[in-house]
């Protein structure tokens, strides 16, 4: 599976990379903290199958980590998808990030 660091986001963002971010969490937790992208909710997903491109990179994320890798894994393995990249650590990396970075700047 394809996993990358909010870091490894970051800067693909920065260079403008076409890509697509995919968050998985529930409404209520984007209310409570987003990174921006599409919510595509974890329980709509396979009803949802066709809001997600093929052609350009897919970075899937949730909170932690684990329900985006479970969506990559199932994604890729029975819906044939190549292009989706998991987020490793989830919206928890990206905001540790975030707040790292308000520090030093």
């Amino acid at each position: 599976m394809k996993e990358i660091s909010a870091d490894d986001l970051r800067r693909m963002e920065a260079a403008g990379e076409h890509l697509m971010v995919l968050d998985v969490r529930e409404p209520y937790e984007v209310e409570e903290t987003s990174m921006g992208g599409t919510n595509l909710p974890m329980s709509q997903l396979l009803d949802r199958l066709a809001e997600i491109p093929r052609d350009i990179a897919v970075v899937v994320h949730c909170n932690s980590g684990s329900r985006s890798c479970a969506v990559v894994d199932t994604l890729s393995s029975r819906y044939g998808f190549t292009n989706l990249i998991n987020l490793r650590g989830g919206i928890q990396a990206w905001r540790a990030g975030v707040e790292a970075s308000q520090q030093h700047g």
